[in-house]
């Protein structure tokens, strides 16, 4: 299935390029666009909530936490084609095989928008009972998640798709205009919903800005806004993909084959797997709030800070997943070629640097964590009350996940599916989700607010998850350094 280009091709001058210069300089050259582009496609779901704020509401505040699960579901399809089809088509190129990698792209991509369109078509039919499954708990939440959820559902293809080209961009070692797409999406949605959310005359930000024009749609403004960016993002994306020498998307590569629908599960399972758990875990975060807690108002206080410190952390993440998203093409790579040595030396080094750089935020954030928290995630006190402690208790583990998140990316890129999944689902579901249920019992059984549970549960999850993807990591990397595991091509 190989297809030789000539010697001085592009593809060729890459090979060279990514199996040849120094690690270091090769992750920190594709992290730069990564970061940027992660930084700003999370800022901008960060500034969602904050425009949704300007509502004065908890109950719409709790209803895009309440979304969460939903989005993370749609992430999680476009992360598993993604990730799985561009892991492959990095691995191809390691090989030199770039006919394979062609109709991998072609296949992950149609894969992709076509489970996207079954998802919102489902999702719309049956929005009320759905918004219920989320985690929605008081009729404010509810009507507030129908509003927001609709608007999400029907932008569910597109997302898909603009996730699956990102990565694919991403894996073919072109992290610059991934990040072009992402990035030109992400201000167009900061733009937008403030004219959506708002009507003319409304004042917000403390009274410090009145909205001059506005289509007054409140939380569905928001939505709608998220929906729109992503289009815009798609067809950036490929219009990156036409005028670069990235390997193009054509139908007639499409092919269903199961080796290729094998080839995407090998590579991208742990990030479905990952996603998916993070919908279930957010959804049983919602249903603890609504099992633990007794008044409506603590429970939609409780939603709130939640939403705004999950999203924050997710912002302050991005960063790191940036960062590794920079090791992944060179990890590629260089495995697909048999330079396991130098996947090692990039692995540490990326390690490495991520601790510093999130020890410096945790401390940072750790003594700010007040006005942050207040800025960001809720309208109450009592909402701000619960997301400050909230946010220094995940801080405190923050450092830890440099580890995880990046050894993750390790085990998915060179094809150790079940191992990446083991540590995938560490986080967010072999730990978190019985811990979130069980944790705010046995407090309260001890005499003690539920809450509390509720509050810790993340951070007990990051230490447990540690332990389960300490060992694994080093044995891999062992392996790598003594040259014991073979090349595959799948």
């Amino acid at each position: 299935m190989s297809q030789n280009l000539p010697k001085n091709s592009a593809s060729d001058e890459k090979f060279i390029q990514m199996t040849t210069q120094p690690v270091e300089k090769l992750v920190c050259k594709l992290a730069v666009p990564t970061i940027i582009s992660m930084l700003i496609t999370t800022f901008y779901n960060l500034v969602d909530t904050l425009f949704v704020r300007q509502l004065e509401n908890d109950s719409m505040v709790a209803a895009v936490g309440v979304v969460l699960p939903l989005m993370s579901i749609i992430q999680a399809f476009g992360f598993f084609f993604g990730h799985g089809s561009g892991n492959y088509i990095s691995r191809a190129f390691g090989r030199r095989d770039y006919k394979d990698a062609e109709i991998m792209a072609t296949t992950g991509f149609v894969y992709a928008v076509s489970i996207g369109i079954f998802l919102a078509v489902f999702g719309i039919i049956f929005r009320n009972p759905l918004a219920v499954i989320l985690g929605a708990k008081t009729e404010a939440t509810i009507a507030a998640t129908v509003d927001y959820m609709v608007y999400i559902l029907i932008g569910a293809p597109v997302m898909m798709g603009s996730v699956v080209l990102n990565n694919q961009l991403r894996m073919q070692g072109n992290a610059f205009f991934a990040m072009l797409g992402l990035t030109a999406g992400s201000v167009l949605n900061i733009v937008l919903d403030p004219l959506l959310i708002f009507s003319k005359g409304d004042v917000i930000f403390g009274s410090a800005v009145t909205v001059p024009f506005g289509a007054g749609m409140g939380i569905a403004g928001a939505a709608l806004a998220t929906s729109a960016s992503q289009c815009v993002s798609l067809i950036l994306l490929f219009i990156a993909l036409i005028r670069s020498d990235n390997i193009k998307i054509n139908l007639k590569n499409f092919s269903p084959k199961f080796y290729y629908l094998k080839g995407v599960f090998q590579g991208g399972l742990p990030s479905l797997a990952r996603q998916g758990l993070a919908s279930l875990a957010t959804t049983c975060l919602n249903h603890a709030v609504g099992i633990y807690l007794v008044s409506d108002v603590m429970i939609d206080a409780a939603q709130a800070a939640m939403t705004g410190t999950s999203k924050l952390m997710l912002f302050l993440s991005s960063a790191l997943i940036g960062f590794g998203q920079g090791f992944q093409p060179v990890c590629g790579f260089n495995y697909g070629a048999g330079k396991y040595d130098r996947v090692c030396k990039a692995y540490y080094f990326c390690v490495k640097v991520a601790v510093v750089a999130l020890l410096i935020i945790t401390v940072i954030g750790f003594i700010f964590a007040e006005p942050i928290i207040k800025t960001v995630a809720c309208t109450s006190p009592l909402a701000a009350e619960i997301a400050a402690f909230t946010f220094r208790a995940q801080l405190l583990t923050f450092p830890l996940m440099s580890w995880v998140i990046l050894c993750n990316m390790l085990l998915q890129n060179i094809g150790m599916t079940v191992r990446a999944t083991v540590v995938a689902m560490a986080r967010q579901g072999l730990t978190f989700v019985p811990i979130v249920l069980l944790l705010p019992l046995v407090i309260s059984a001890c005499g003690g607010d539920p809450l509390v549970g509720i509050q810790l549960s993340q951070s007990v999850a990051d230490l447990l998850s540690l332990g389960i993807s300490l060992p694994i990591g080093i044995a891999v990397l062992k392996q790598l350094k003594n040259s014991e595991i073979p090349a595959k091509k799948q």
